[in-house]
C-alpha cells in the first residue's frame, strides 16, 4: 500500500508540470496565429497632384498587403474634402464602394485606372503642400497617409506598382 501512495504523490507534480507546459504551449500558438492571419498594410508612392479645378483632384498610392488575409478598403477620408474611390474602366470614370489589397499583394491607385478622387475641395492644395488622408479597411486599423502635392504635371519615373 506504501507504494501506490508513494506513486500518487509523484504523479501529482508530474501533472502539475505537464499541465503548466500544456497551458504555456497553447498560449504560445495562439500568439503565433494571430501575426500570421491578418493583413499587415503600409503605403508607398503617395501624391497629388496639383489640382487645376478649386473643387476637385485626384490622389494616387499604393497599399501593400505583406499579411496572409486580404483587406478590404471600404473608404478614404480626409479634412481636405470627400473623398471616393474611383475606377477607369474603357475610358469611363466610376465610382467603387470599396477595393480590395490581396494578402501578399498591392492594390495601385494610379492615373488613368484605380485613383482618389477628391470633391468639395475645403482649400486649394499648393505644391509643396502635404494631405493628410485616412485609409478605412474592414476588419483592419485605419492608415493614416501623408500625401505631398506635386506639380500637376508630376508622374512618377517607376509607376506605383514598382514595376
Amino acid at each position: 500500500m506504501r507504494r501506490p501512495a508513494h506513486r500518487a504523490r509523484r504523479s501529482a507534480p508530474a501533472v502539475a508540470l505537464l499541465t503548466a507546459g500544456a497551458l504555456a504551449l497553447a498560449g504560445c500558438g495562439s500568439g503565433s496565429d494571430s501575426g500570421d492571419t491578418g493583413p499587415d498594410l503600409s503605403v508607398s508612392g503617395a501624391y497629388m497632384p496639383q489640382p487645376v479645378s478649386a473643387s476637385m483632384a485626384a490622389g494616387f498610392l499604393t497599399v501593400t498587403n505583406d499579411g496572409g488575409t486580404a483587406a478590404e478598403l471600404t473608404s478614404v477620408t480626409s479634412d481636405l474634402g470627400e473623398v471616393t474611390l474611383h475606377e477607369t474602366v474603357d475610358s469611363a470614370m466610376r465610382e467603387m464602394t470599396d477595393a480590395v489589397v490581396p494578402a501578399h499583394g498591392t492594390l495601385v491607385f494610379e492615373s488613368g485606372a484605380n485613383h482618389l478622387m477628391f470633391e468639395k475641395l475645403t482649400r486649394k492644395p499648393k505644391q509643396g503642400e502635404t494631405v493628410e488622408v485616412e485609409l478605412h479597411f474592414a476588419g483592419a486599423d485605419p492608415v493614416t497617409v501623408e500625401m505631398p502635392v506635386k506639380a500637376a504635371t508630376y508622374r512618377p519615373a517607376t509607376g506605383h506598382s514598382g514595376h
